[in-house]
């Protein structure tokens, strides 16, 4: 077969001679851009069917304005005597369209009447510049005092019933292309190549702090102490709050601590669930507790996946993702809508946002192996627990 296509090929160039064949600088249909290309769709969705709009390119018009004006100076390209520029809004949208979809260049270029290699280096170009910009905006900060860190902890006690919780941790490995000469550097437990995304998030679901990048070969065990995050968190400089008593009939000061999964080795600012298939009542109790506040990341985490990653500057297109993540979160009320993330009905059972049924989600970290936690982080847990069972307990807690 591929000989008659090559055999066409030649056939129907004939005798034309081979030197200085020169290749057209532009398809003919790529310059009807202006007039039949993406953006005039837009223009039409965002004035006829406003959710077909937000579909497109995952935000809603007020929130794409924002976040025009925002990279526009830095995106925008000036006109030449050969061709006339994309523009801000096109580099934009393409952008956009390719962080939802995870479409190839080669597909995206018949909506945009763009050539692959453009659209290459728009999407990294305009990702460079959304980071950059929102990176300004602080849209994702890690908390430096006290008073930034109780504000989240307050949400937690308020929200998910968690008193002292200043975020939950999660990694998730994302699936990338093996990158060129990299060997098995990317190749992880799970068979395929991937990078480690690893986040804190608050108690509504948006970014606390990002890592991304380490290569996904790392133990996930030990990814956590390779970021920066790791870091403040083991030497003691990340500002949390003294420890306080969880309740005003306690009289034990109790440190302010993160939620994870049994991917994490426990310490006495980092909580885990009890491990094992036979738990104690009241042990039983903390992990349905513990599990309430952590699945705030695997609802970030999930949401997120509504963007894809490719191989080539994958770090770059990932932290992009999460920055818009929270822009959203902020901005549009449409990006979380009902249902998008677990809801609890009125007898606060937990339903399954709609994100889990999607098939494009992030694998998880592995279990460390049973190390053993320090005495004083058993103890920690362990004062939770009964917290949990005594001043701290909820109504519907038993039937759980």
């Amino acid at each position: 077969m591929k000989g008659s296509i090559a055999l066409a090929l030649v056939l129907a160039l004939g005798d034309a001679p081979k030197r200085n064949r020169r290749r057209k600088w532009s398809k003919k249909w790529f310059l009807r851009r202006n007039q039949l290309g993406h953006a005039r769709l837009l223009r039409e969705l965002r004035d006829d069917e406003p959710d077909d709009y937000r579909n497109f390119l995952r935000m809603d018009a007020a929130s794409y304005d924002e976040l025009l004006n925002l990279v526009r100076p830095i995106i925008q390209k000036k006109d030449t005597i050969m061709r006339e520029a994309i523009s801000a809004n096109e580099r934009l949208s393409i952008t956009l369209r390719f962080l939802a979809t995870g479409n190839s260049f080669e597909d995206l270029k018949y909506i945009t009447r763009t050539s692959p290699q453009a659209i290459g280096k728009i999407v990294f170009e305009t990702c460079e510049a959304i980071t950059q910009c929102l990176q300004r905006q602080q849209a994702i900060k890690i908390p430096r005092t006290p008073e930034e860190w109780r504000e989240i902890s307050n949400a937690f006690a308020t929200t998910w019933n968690f008193p002292h919780c200043v975020g939950a941790i999660d990694g998730k490995h994302v699936a990338i292309r093996k990158p060129p000469e990299s060997g098995s550097f990317y190749f992880n437990y799970k068979k395929f190549f991937s990078i480690v995304l690893m986040a804190v998030v608050g108690a509504d679901y948006e970014f606390i702090m990002i890592d991304a990048g380490v290569n996904g070969r790392v133990s996930d065990g030990g990814v956590i102490a390779v970021t920066e995050f790791g870091r403040l968190l083991n030497d003691g400089s990340l500002g949390l709050p003294e420890p306080a008593p969880l309740h005003q009939n306690n009289v034990t000061a109790m440190p302010y601590v993160f939620v994870g999964d049994d991917a994490f080795a426990m310490s006495e600012n980092l909580l885990k669930p009890y491990g094992g298939d036979r738990l104690e009542s009241d042990q039983g109790i903390y992990n349905y507790r513990l599990s309430r506040a952590r699945r705030v990341t695997e609802n970030a985490f999930g949401i997120l996946t509504g963007h894809a990653v490719i191989a080539r500057k994958a770090t770059l297109i990932t932290i992009t993702c999460c920055y818009l993540h929270n822009f959203l979160r902020k901005k549009s009320r449409c990006y979380i809508g009902p249902g998008a993330a677990d809801w609890e009905d009125a007898n606060h059972e937990m339903h399954a946002g709609e994100w889990r049924a999607s098939q494009r989600q992030l694998e998880g970290l592995r279990a460390t192996m049973n190390r053993n936690a320090g005495n004083t982080a058993r103890l920690v847990r362990d004062a939770f627990r009964h917290y949990f069972c005594t001043q701290g307990q909820v109504p519907w807690q038993d039937s759980m």
